[in-house]
């Protein structure tokens, strides 16, 4: 569901709107940024008459009670609850992924934060238009420009931290992690790595660094987005992030009715996608299909999507 941005803003941050048949609106990165009254936003959405049926939010970790009235969805994160680097390193994840972890640093990469400036943004970008396919589907930042790849990974600066993955000097992967207001959660708001360096595991060096970010500035959560998505409930993704110990988390996601419309599209549940709405079998096949023929239209090989 592709989001636009609106002119309404509350706290610096910018309400999008989504969705055809049932307009859904929220305040950008709401699964890094989290509200502290969400009854203020609300009131403040109402008198503004944005042009939405349902506005959304998610509720912050570690909280997974229902705290609130309004009608409520179960989302997920896949959480890993950070102390020190040690105790993830030793005793939380199995030694095949900490060989992995190993294996970029005898490959030859160098893992470590970084400064975001026009250097970086190249790195990204350059990764960005390796291929037009990732995970059997349209990668979406594919064939942006220099400038829209400098923009997009240059929000949030004040809360954010880079690391990159270099092979000698070119970028080869990179997080950007994000930080909730209170310092208490980070969520990898970006997480790539070139498929020509996929035999020197950047990806997991990156995990392992992110990891160390988190512990040396105190973050109790790291967050690796969603751990599973609509239906499909396991996937190569969820496995890697299960074993560098990160775990399904379920959290409420709200939904709060701007109109009549909005409250009858969700009771029909009309606020979700079609492909949620279908089958987890009809799914599967779906996704297979269009993987195969991503794979024919742009003559990838199978490992590269």
């Amino acid at each position: 569901m592709g989001f636009r941005k609106t002119a309404f803003k509350f706290d610096n941050r910018t309400l999008v709107v989504g969705g055809r048949l049932c307009r859904i609106a929220r305040l950008d990165a709401d699964d890094y940024k989290f509200l502290q009254d969400p009854e203020v936003v609300i009131a403040e959405v109402r008198k503004a008459n944005v042009p939405a049926d349902l506005f959304t939010f998610l509720q912050k970790l570690p909280d997974t009670s229902i705290r609130h009235s309004y009608p409520f969805e179960m989302d997920n994160m896949a959480v890993l609850p950070v102390t020190t680097f040690d105790n993830w390193w030793n005793k939380q994840i199995g030694f095949k992924a900490r060989n992995k972890a190993k294996q970029a640093e005898k490959k030859g990469l160098s893992i470590r934060e970084v400064p975001f400036d026009e250097n970086l943004s190249r790195g990204i970008w350059e990764i960005y238009n390796e291929v037009p396919v990732r995970q059997g589907r349209r990668f979406p930042h594919f064939g942006k420009t220099l400038e829209q790849v400098h923009a997009m990974s240059g929000t949030w600066l004040d809360t954010s931290v880079y690391i990159g993955a270099f092979d000698g000097e070119k970028l080869v992967g990179f997080i950007k992690l994000v930080t909730d207001d209170t310092g208490t959660q980070a969520g990898m708001m970006h997480i790539i790595s070139a498929i020509a360096a996929r035999d020197k595991a950047p990806t997991n060096a990156l995990v392992a660094q992110a990891v160390r970010s988190c512990a040396d500035r105190g973050i109790q959560y790291l967050v690796y987005s969603q751990f599973a998505y609509g239906k499909k409930l396991t996937s190569t993704l969820s496995e890697f992030k299960e074993r560098n110990a990160f775990a399904r988390v379920d959290l409420p996601r709200y939904y709060v009715p701007l109109s009549a419309w909005g409250s009858l599209a969700l009771s029909m549940r009309l606020h979700h996608r079609l492909t949620d709405r279908l089958p987890a079998d009809w799914t599967e096949k779906l996704r297979d299909m269009r993987s195969k023929w991503y794979q024919r239209k742009f003559e990838l090989k199978s490992d590269s999507i």
